[in-house]
Formats: C-alpha cells, structure tokens, sequence
C-alpha cells in the first residue's frame, strides 16, 4: 500500500538469513506522529520500526521488511528470544496512556489503515493469526503498548490476529499475587502454552501478575488488574481451543 518514506538508520541484518514470523504493533507514546518518525529516524535513539501510522491514516515506512528493525527489544515469545530477528514492527503514533487512555481512542482513519497494512504484511509473509502481538505480549514486564484501548477485536473480525469474545467477569475463584500451588501452574502452563514468556514456579509471583496483565490487555481489556479471574482464564482456555493448528 502507499507508503511515505523516511530512512532510518537503525536497522541491521536478520540473523543467518531468517525471515518474519511475527507482526508486531505498539503505540508511539509521543505527542505526535511527526516526533515519532524523527525519533526513529534519529541515529542517537538506537531504535525504529518499519513502519508509522499517522493519526490520519497516513503511512510512513522507515525500514524494509527484509532488514532488521530495532523495536521489540528484549522480550520473548512462544520459545523465540530474538523478536527483532523474526519480527515486522508497526508503531502506531499515539500518546499512549498519558492522561487517561479513555482521552484518546485511536482514529478511524488510522486503524483503517492499521488494519489495511497488517493483512498486506501476514498475506505476504504467511504469518499466522497467533503471531499478531502486542508489545506488551512479548515484554509483559517493560511494556504496556499498544494498550487495552486498542480494537483488537475490530482487527480480528477483518482477519488480522487471533481473538474470542471474551468471557464476561463476574464472580467466581481468584488467583492473586502471593497464591501458589497446582492451580497457579496450571495457569502458568496455559499462558506458556499460548506463547508467553513465563516460568512453571507454581507461585503467583509478580511476572506471573504481569503476564496476567497483559495477557488481559489483549485479550480480556474490559478490567486490566494482573488477578487471574474465572472471566481471564476461561478466555485463555477459549483462546487455546481455538487457536489455528500448524
């Protein structure tokens, strides 16, 4: 699609010859979307992504697929250490959490796009429904990006990424921070399972509730507090039955 361009430098090889598997998407966390591009455009800053969408609509690519963007950082997912290496990255300019995320939605115009652009990129690089990330996805503990106000569900009913409708909260058994024992690694072993970076201590520490937070982000935005409630784990449990196979 369209695209205006800005070359970054801050963009290297992908490893051994590897190609992407994972789109990732974040917010900018900036007051505008030309800031962002010169930021990762800025040699100093050391990071970048492929692209930028504008709060308008409009599409900027700073990196080629085929190069090594510098936006994941550390994280992981689904086994994989190296997002950067097998990852495309989107940075949709917005201000992030900052004063209360319910003041700014995310334009029409710019998801359109959004969602235009990410069907372009899985299409081409076959990159599965489960493979659609977050930021905070793959770095639960550093990242809350692209937020729980962010319409995956208006994503996925045009094709891009893997969501369920999620189970409604109410009352019912709680896993909390400091709980342990076989329930918690039951739980630790299901978010594993869906691709999150997470240990089977079967202690609900606080990468547990991390993890449990932004796995709710995504997936059960309605009430975002790290407790692994019925509603959160009967959504992982829907998501996993439904995730596509091979």
């Amino acid at each position: 699609m369209p695209a205006a361009f800005c070359s970054s430098p801050n963009h290297g090889e992908r490893k051994g010859g590897r190609t992407p598997d994972s789109l990732i998407l974040h917010y900018t966390g900036v007051a505008t979307g030309e800031a962002a591009v010169r930021l990762l455009c800025d040699p100093a800053t050391q990071v970048s992504a492929h692209y930028v969408v504008m709060p308008d609509g409009a599409l900027w690519q700073l990196v080629p697929e085929t190069r090594r963007a510098w936006h994941a950082g550390k994280g992981s997912w689904a086994g994989e250490t190296d997002m950067n290496d097998i990852s495309i990255g989107v940075e949709i300019a917005h201000p992030g959490h900052k004063d209360g995320a319910a003041a700014f939605p995310y334009p029409e115009a710019q998801i359109a796009t959004v969602t235009a652009l990410c069907l372009d990129i899985v299409g081409r690089w076959r990159i599965t429904p489960q493979r659609v990330l977050a930021h905070s996805d793959i770095a639960p503990d550093r990242k809350i990006d692209p937020g729980e106000f962010f319409p995956w569900a208006q994503l996925a009913k045009a094709g891009v990424g893997h969501y369920v409708a999620p189970c409604p909260i109410a009352d019912g058994p709680r896993l909390e921070q400091d709980a342990s024992g076989a329930d918690v690694e039951e739980l630790q072993s299901l978010l594993a399972r869906y691709g999150y970076g997470i240990d089977f201590s079967g202690v609900y520490d606080r990468k547990t509730q991390l993890v449990v937070r932004a796995f709710q982000r995504h997936f059960r935005p309605a009430l975002v507090d790290g407790t692994a409630d019925f509603s959160t784990i009967v959504t992982l449990r829907k998501l996993l039955a439904a995730r596509p196979q091979g």
